[in-house]
């Protein structure tokens, strides 16, 4: 997971990206950068951290130029640690081009070996941005003839693209002189929505993000959604053009960035992810009547903040009372996006404060909108219980993630996950909460996809184990798991 963005306008670009990115930090906390495109020359500035510790006065003084993009790194792929990791990632050839990435790509074996037997292309870092720039490159440069670019060649270097890669991707470029090109995985499983707004000069300012609130925060029109499988290029000068780029494309989007990884004031794929939050509660409400004894229970609170739609509608249709039981530290990173095991162990109270008058002597239903690892959890139920609970259950908003997601969120190894090779009463000892209920993976589909026509499946491998994109085998996961621990 990570965040992305990406602006054509008549003004400096540089303060748009920033803000943007300000804006999807919660997508990614490791490293930041930004790049801008001053006609054919590029600017760049990256460094770890999140965005407003990352640039200074004079880094933005150099982001020159009215067309730029910005990324917020989460490591899924390479390591955490290393700056030289951070995007955007450049190549000099054909023309310049410059690419952020939001997804994860499962067959960097193939490609790496590829780029460097037949393309003849060296890779610097272990990221899979890089591989996927060089394709691109190897590609624009392969469709090309004569001196110029002209759109139909862009179109199809992304058809090609599309041949060689797989897994999830939602990709913006920019190509030193022409514009910037976007572009987005067949199944549309990471998100991409474009803006427009019109210009106080000529033509349009274009936006392209991750998430809808980015447009929606500085006075554009979200446009659509860049579909499954499209690639859309804007010139310099603000034009746009699009193309279906797949034979076959199929839109099934994460339901992970419903349950938990997008803002709730993000609508992705025509789905307000707050309703869908709240129709998860909903779900959730049923299964909890259903599986928890009478009477067990006598206040329901939630895990701020993501979590506070779903424990919202637990307490409505079950008619107990709502309460706000745990204070939450804003100035401390999320503990899920962190990349390591013992920062997100320590970071669990230093994040949380449990208060006292809430707790003692009560039956609380604690609502979280997931459970990965249950490091956090564990924690949360021994806080709740050490403020004086009497009794704790402890309810998730989504199903027991059983097996690893690979396309674009850390949770590569299945060992590490809590509810892998477990039932749900083993898992509940291993939390040590007094009752432990999951969603169901039937009805969180359902709450999400609720009212929908286009969308009609989700991406949910990591509850299911249907993987929908590459090859992902036990083969596959293995080398992942080994990769990550070497």
């Amino acid at each position: 997971m990570c965040g992305i963005v990406g602006a054509v306008s008549n003004e400096a670009a540089s303060q748009l990206i920033y803000d943007s990115l300000s804006l999807l930090q919660h997508r990614g906390q490791d490293s930041t950068g930004i790049a801008t495109a001053e006609g054919s020359v590029f600017h760049v500035v990256k460094a770890k951290g999140q965005v407003r510790e990352a640039y200074r006065t004079r880094d933005m003084r150099k982001l020159l130029g009215t067309m730029g993009l910005g990324h917020v790194r989460y490591a899924t792929q390479g390591k955490a640690s290393a700056e030289e990791e951070s995007q955007p990632f450049y190549v000099n050839a054909p023309y310049g081009i410059m690419l952020v990435h939001n997804g994860n790509l499962t067959n960097v074996r193939e490609l790496r070996d590829d780029l460097f037997d037949v393309d003849r292309r060296h890779m610097n870092t272990h990221s899979d941005t890089e591989l996927l720039l060089n394709v691109l490159a190897t590609e624009l440069q392969q469709v090309m003839s004569g001196n110029h670019l002209d759109t139909d060649q862009i179109f199809t270097a992304v058809e090609r693209v599309h041949e060689r890669i797989e897994g999830s991707y939602a990709v913006i470029a920019m190509i030193a002189g022409y514009g910037m090109l976007a572009f987005r995985d067949p199944k549309g499983i990471r998100p991409l929505t474009l803006g427009r707004r019109e210009s106080t000069l000529t033509g349009e300012d274009w936006i392209v993000a991750s998430e809808s609130l980015v447009p929606e925060a500085y006075g554009y029109e979200v446009f659509r959604e860049v579909a499954p499988g499209e690639a859309v290029f804007i010139t310099m000068g603000g034009e746009m053009t699009s193309r279906q780029c797949h034979p076959n494309p199929s839109l099934v989007p994460c339901s992970f960035e419903y349950v938990y990884l997008a803002r709730p004031d993000s609508t992705m794929n025509g789905i307000s992810v707050y309703d869908a939050r709240l129709r998860l509660g909903d779900r959730l409400a049923s299964t909890v009547a259903r599986y928890t004894p009478t009477g067990s229970i006598d206040v329901v609170m939630p895990i701020p903040d993501s979590a506070r739609p779903a424990a919202m509608q637990v307490a409505r249709r079950l008619g107990l009372e709502y309460r706000e039981g745990f204070y939450k530290n804003r100035y401390v990173g999320r503990t899920f996006i962190m990349p390591g095991q013992g920062e997100r162990k320590k970071s669990v109270r230093q994040k949380l404060n449990a208060m006292g008058s809430e707790f003692k002597g009560k039956s609380i239903l604690i609502v979280d909108d997931s459970i990965v690892r249950g490091t956090t959890s564990r924690q949360i139920v021994d806080m709740a219980r050490a403020a004086g609970a009497a009794r704790v259950t402890f309810a998730s908003a989504a199903p027991p993630v059983r097996y690893p997601h690979v396309y674009g969120i850390n949770m590569p190894t299945r060992s590490e996950l809590i509810a892998h090779g477990r039932t749900i009463p083993e898992a509940n000892t291993a939390l040590g909460a007094d009752f432990l209920v999951y969603q169901e993976v039937e009805d969180m589909k359902s709450a999400i996809l609720e009212g929908q026509s286009e969308v009609t499946d989700l991406e949910m491998s990591c509850f299911d184990g249907r993987y929908i994109a590459g090859r992902v085998d036990d083969e596959y996961l293995e080398w992942v798991e080994k990769t990550i621990s070497s």
